[in-house]
């Protein structure tokens, strides 16, 4: 492929070899179409939804700087694109690259809201908030198709389970009487990613995403309606983004937002190589000057998995980032924070569940 042509409606630009097989993938010239909608070039290899089976759906986190004890998620791979995303690792344990099949190859895990339901029901289980998009996002547009996320909520519900949603799509407005009915009972907590300001970033970085202005609006939406948002400002890039912070944090409180979070972006595995060969095709001028920023941010190493640096980084360039989102706190957040979810009415509703057996 020449290294010139991008592949425009896609995050990655590249299907980098899987590091469990000996072979890898290409994307041809021939996979190029117009894409209608946003005017551009886009791949003909299409969207693949791919059904699996899996046996669990709740996963315990065992990383201590995540902030979350267990996850779900109801797709594997993300249409989404975002070329940063830390989750595209995890698709070539499915035997797919890091790079487009992350993208275009999306497992559907159809029977999730059953597995869900299941380890509710467990006597043994106590409850603890249950993320779901600790990997990939559960608004994606598969789910416009399956509504998995959807079903997985009305489990939450009906067994007065506290959630948490991580999502960037304004797809999560369609499930508001669930959402309101949830967070009626303290059960629920949103959290909307908030990467930039300008279109045109968000088009390169998260080209499959809602607009900003539809995120914006969802945050509004959902604060109005009594639901608590948190607003995360990641991955802050140096260079790309890092000059917005306090622009972000700022819209994000005038549109109700309770609280912000941030990551430093880190590129491990083969997504330093995606990373690195998306920004010389689309931010040529910049390329080398953001790559040496961000291993500046992380011991020389675009790749950083010590726990309690990695988010945060460590230097300079990350000092100065971690100051202007503590400054946006003070200056746009004082005295919030994000409620705490209620654990105790799942237990008593299981408790009186069980006693009618």
């Amino acid at each position: 492929m020449d290294p010139k042509v991008t592949i425009k409606g896609r995050g990655a630009q590249v299907n980098t070899p899987n590091r469990f097989f000996e072979f890898s993938h290409e994307t041809r010239d021939d996979f190029l179409e117009y894409c209608h909608k946003e005017g551009e070039e886009s791949d003909k290899n299409k969207t693949q939804y791919l059904e699996v089976f899996p046996k669990t759906i709740v996963n315990k986190v065992d990383s201590p700087d995540v902030g979350m004890m267990y996850s779900m998620n109801a797709y594997q791979g993300c249409e989404h694109g975002c070329i940063y995303c830390y989750a595209r690792n995890s698709h070539e344990y499915w035997g797919y690259s890091a790079g487009l099949d992350f993208e275009r190859k999306i497992m559907v895990k159809k029977e999730a809201p059953k597995l869900l339901e299941a380890v509710l029901k467990k006597k043994s289980w106590k409850a603890h908030p249950i993320v779901m998009s600790g990997n990939t996002d559960c608004y994606q547009p598969a789910e416009r198709i399956y509504q998995i996320t959807r079903k997985c909520l009305e489990v939450f519900l009906k067994y007065k389970h506290p959630v948490g949603i991580i999502t960037k799509n304004a797809l999560i407005l369609r499930d508001l009487d669930l959402l309101k009915a949830l967070a009626q009972d303290r059960l629920l907590s949103v959290t909307i990613s908030l990467t930039s300001l300008s279109e045109d970033t968000r088009r390169i970085l998260e080209p499959r995403t809602a607009s900003i202005k539809k995120r914006l609006e969802t945050i509004q939406i959902l604060s109005d309606h009594g639901i608590p948002v948190n607003v995360m400002l990641a991955p802050i890039i140096p260079s790309i983004n890092s000059h917005e912070i306090l622009a972000l944090a700022e819209t994000a409180s005038k549109h109700g937002a309770t609280s912000i979070g941030h990551t430093i972006v880190r590129l491990n595995g083969a997504i330093g190589e995606i990373f690195s060969d998306w920004i010389r095709k689309k931010l040529p001028d910049r390329a080398e000057k953001v790559l040496h920023q961000i291993e500046d941010c992380h011991g020389g190493r675009l790749n950083d998995s010590r726990y309690g640096t990695r988010m945060r980084g460590e230097g300079n360039i990350a000092k100065q980032i971690n100051d202007l989102v503590r400054l946006a706190r003070q200056k746009y957040f004082i005295n919030q924070s994000m409620p705490k979810l209620n654990l105790d009415l799942h237990e008593q509703y299981k408790d009186g569940q069980l006693k009618l057996f």
